[in-house]
């Protein structure tokens, strides 16, 4: 219990650094993980020795999704009694972002040849997602009459992976990072079109960045 502890403890700290563009993060992490250098994204912890040579099949769990602390209420305080945002409303957001960010990381996957399974296993690398501090500057309810809102960025979120043995259930490998989008300082229209085009685009560059690791990892010496 106490080692859980430390771990959620870690991995909040680990998440505040990367949000905040922080350079100083822990060599190591409480359940022994050590970092890994210049790997172009926000934290990258991997177990000593680990060989992901033995997987040749990804199997991926629902990716959790979760606000960031108040979004809500902070975004409901500003916004206008027909844009408010319910906690259906919430559901549905939610709901939409797991279902999207797996079709992208798998689409990704697949085009260089990842073969996907349903089940753990002998030689399944297991990817368990989650997208956490989800901010939305103008969620798209598609409300009938929504005027028009221009944004500068469209929100931001932070990417939690975990990657485990399919078969022994052990934790191989954490990620964390933060994106935000369009951060072209160009105020945009903000609707469901422009907002999954954005989450789309960061999806893909982790979807990468990720494939390109294993590859590094899987290669042989």
């Amino acid at each position: 219990m106490l080692k859980q502890s430390l771990v959620l403890i870690f991995v909040a700290m680990v998440s505040a650094c990367v949000a905040n563009q922080q350079s100083s993060l822990p060599p190591v992490s409480p359940d022994g993980l050590h970092l890994e250098p210049d790997t172009k994204l926000g934290a990258v912890y991997l177990k000593p020795g680990a060989d992901l040579s033995q997987y040749n099949k990804i199997a991926l769990l629902d990716t959790y999704v979760a606000f960031a602390k108040n979004w809500q209420r902070n975004y409901n305080e500003e916004a206008t009694f027909e844009d408010q945002v319910s906690d259906k409303d919430m559901q549905t957001i939610r709901q939409r972002v797991s279902r999207e960010f797996a079709r992208e990381l798998t689409k990704v996957l697949k085009a260089d040849g990842r073969q996907f399974v349903k089940t753990g296993g002998t030689g399944v690398l297991i990817l368990r997602p989650a997208i956490i501090n989800l901010r939305i500057t103008a969620p798209d309810l598609m409300t009938p009459g929504m005027e028009q809102t221009f944004v500068a960025s469209t929100g931001s979120m932070t990417l939690y992976l975990e990657l485990l043995d399919g078969k022994t259930g052990d934790l191989i490998a954490r990620v964390i990072d933060s994106e935000a989008g369009n951060e072209g300082g160009i105020a945009e229209v903000a609707n469901v079109v422009t907002n999954t085009a954005d989450f789309d685009r960061i999806v893909q560059r982790w979807a990468q960045l990720l494939n390109a690791h294993l590859k590094r990892l899987t290669a042989t010496p």
